[in-house]
This record gives structure tokens, sequence and C-alpha cells, in this order.
């Protein structure tokens, strides 16, 4: 049940972004796999499958880890997040091991989860399911971020929503030609979470809120140049550089950047690639308000007719849930001000108010759409950006008033981020 759960959601979602290699993938980043109440051989049998899909390679001194769900292009289950939450845990503290590389089996690092499954959860009054995924979740990101040895993400494939966040928040991340990257949560009803708030607003100027709000996919040079990605190396290459790593035997930054170094190169921009367009990007992205930023748009599609980029991206600012997009805009702004823990701190509550629906069902609505009914087109409430007040917007960003719902409790970590 899980498996075909899992791909109705790769299936079905792509039709919003478009295909990979002609085949329908997930972009997005919701859990959770569904094992059934009281059968208690279905739960050993799946606990012994969901156990295969994160693989360990054990070597002398560096740990590779496998994302190993290539038919669900390494989906993201609650069983995988846990696992590689106590990997990452029990590694830190073995002196031996001094490099940590992680990578995906098949054509993705990893797209994403299954939506359908947690709207259908919702539904059913358990949205705290849904909560409980995410703490674990974004206490992994925390982890990452904080890891006190190097990371190294081999991003040879598809990387969107938690993909990202299992990678992105590491000290090393390889892109390579095959690498597609997107956080398009804002179409389902959704934000970019995972601690996006922090390492969007970081990037060039205003594209992290372009990358954001619009859900525009990036390759591998894009990654590179914008900064997502550290290093850009051919695929072919990645096997040597894998054991050059190992070779290596160093938890020094500056050493695994020189081996690395080795195999790297600059790729090149295509010529149509939203970087191009920084000077559009920041002067429309840069405003105080969606509403400003779309008429900002639209005055550069009045300047300039021919530019099919800049009416492409006013229509993905359209099409999305406006909710979505008003929480998403003020939770990059307020990441460019704060560090990794409150972000995930800020995030966690904004994925409870989303969860329980108690100012907006765009989410569930934004699924049933996309995944359920299929029609693709979701009736957002409300349906214009106007009419989403900044009261509305504040809630997100505010406790849920249930009793005992608590903020998100990250573990004492001593190697924050700068």
């Amino acid at each position: 049940m899980q498996s075909e759960s899992v791909c109705h959601s790769c299936l079905v979602h792509c039709k919003l972004h478009s295909s990979v290699e002609n085949d329908e993938v997930s972009l997005v980043t919701i859990p959770l796999p569904q094992i059934e109440e009281g059968d208690s051989q279905s739960t050993m049998a799946s606990t012994s499958e969901e156990t295969d899909q994160v693989l360990v390679e054990e070597k002398p001194s560096a740990r590779i880890i496998t994302l190993n769900r290539p038919k669900q292009l390494n989906a993201l289950s609650a069983a995988m997040v846990s696992r590689l939450l106590d990997i990452f845990l029990a590694c830190a503290e073995d002196s031996s091991i001094k490099l940590i590389i992680l990578k995906g089996n098949g054509r993705a690092f990893s797209a994403g989860a299954d939506v359908a499954a947690v709207a259908r959860n919702i539904n059913q009054g358990n949205w705290k399911s849904g909560a409980d995924y995410f703490a674990k979740e974004f206490t992994m990101n925390y982890v990452m971020a904080t890891y006190n040895k190097p990371q190294v993400s081999f991003l040879n494939g598809i990387v969107m929503g938690g993909g990202a966040g299992a990678s992105v928040h590491g000290k090393f991340r390889i892109a390579t030609e095959n690498t597609i990257f997107a956080m398009p949560e804002t179409a389902l009803g959704f934000f970019p979470d995972i601690g996006s708030s922090y390492f969007l607003s970081r990037l060039p100027g205003f594209f992290g809120e372009y990358l954001g709000l619009t859900g525009v996919r990036l390759d591998g040079a894009e990654m590179f140049k914008c900064g997502l990605a550290t290093h850009f190396v051919q695929s072919e290459r990645l096997t040597s550089l894998e054991e050059a790593l190992v070779k290596a035997d160093s938890s020094n930054p500056v050493v695994i950047s020189s081996v690395i170094g080795e195999f790297s190169q600059i790729p090149n921009l295509k010529d149509n690639s939203a970087y191009h367009k920084m000077d559009i990007i920041n002067k429309c992205f840069s405003r105080g308000t969606i509403e400003e930023i779309i008429a900002a748009l639209e005055e550069e599609e009045a300047a300039h007719k021919d530019d099919d980029w800049i009416s492409s991206t006013i229509q993905s600012l359209k099409k999305a849930s406006p909710t979505s997009l008003k929480i998403s805009l003020r939770s990059i702004r307020e990441g460019r001000q704060e560090g990794i823990d409150k972000c995930l701190v800020r995030e966690f509550r904004m994925v409870c108010h989303v969860m329980c629906g108690d100012v907006s069902k765009d989410f569930v609505e934004g699924c049933r759409a996309i995944l359920l009914d299929k029609d693709k087109n979701p009736k957002w409430e409300p349906s214009k950006i106007e009419s989403v007040s900044d009261e509305m917007v504040d809630r997100y960003f505010s406790k849920v008033n249930h009793d005992d719902w608590e903020d998100l409790k990250l573990p004492q970590r001593s190697n924050l981020p700068s």
C-alpha cells in the first residue's frame, strides 16, 4: 500500500511543474508512509523494508549513506527520516568516522514524499501525525546544519523539498548535469519548509524569494551559481570522487574541498537561465508585499512584451495559493534575520497551522485538486491575494492553540552555522 501511495503522488504532482525526462514525478516534501493499525505482520514487513530504504556502507573513516527507494525517487518516509537522524547522531559520537557521504540510488537524490497520505490523515482528524513527522524531519535538518563532521551530498538528479533539507544544510553539495532543484510548495497550498527560510534568504539578492514563491526549477549549473551547490562535478566522475574522498581520510573541510576541487569544474549557464534575469528579479522580488511584487512584474511585462520569462513568472504566482504566497514571503524575510534554529522553530509553527487548518484549508484543497480529484483547478480560499489579511498571516507565526501542542524542541548543538 505504501509504495502505491507514494507512486501515486509521484505520478500526479509533476503535472504542476512539467515532466522530468518524460516521466511524471513528485516535486514536494510532504510525508507520510501508511501502516495499517493492528496488522503486526504488515508492520514487521514494512519495518524491514524501510530499514533497506537507507543503506549504510562502512569505510574505515567514512560512512556512505544511500537513499534507496528508486521507484519512488527516494521519497523520504517517516522511517527513513528516523533512520537518517539515528545514523547522523551515532556517527557524530564515533571518533573514527571523519566524513559522511550522502547520495541517492537511481535518478533522484530525493524528490519528496507522499502528499496525499498526510492530506487523508488531516481529513480524518489526525493532523498531528503530520506534525510529528515534521518535528522529526526538522530535527534531522538541524543536526545536519550543525554537524561536527563534513557531510558531502551527491545531488545527481532530482532534489526537491525534503531532499533539499537533507542536503543543502550540509557542508558540501555536489551538483551535476543531471541535477534538478525546486521548492514548489506554494502551488499546493503549502510553503517552503525544512529550514529553507534560512538558506533561501541567504542566496544572492532576492533570488531566494523568486525560487520560494514561484517554485521554478534550477539545473545543476544554476544551483552552483547561486550557491545552493558548492561544487559542480560531471556525474561520470562521482565514483572516482567518492573513492578519493574516502582515501583522503580527513575531516578537515579544507582538505575535503581540495579533493572535490580536483574533480569539479565551473559550469556554463544556459542562455535561458533565470539567473540572467537577476536585475529584474532583484527589482521586483525585493518589494515588500506579494501585491507589489506582481505589480512590479506586470510593469516589466508591459515594458518587455516579448519576454516570456516575465509572463510565466507572473502566471506561476497567480496560480499559487494566495495564502501560501503571503506566508512564504514573510517566512523568507524573517529568515534573513534569524539563525537556523529559530527558522526551524518558526517553520514548525507554520506547519502545524497548515496541518490543523485553523486559518486556511488550502493545503487540503491543493491535494484534492492535484492528487485526488485531479481536476488541477484548486479553489483557494481566500481566492484573491488582497483578501489574505495581515491578521491571517500573523496567525501562522503564532503558537498553536491546542492543549497538548508545544513549540519544536531542538537538541543542544554547539556547531551553529554562521
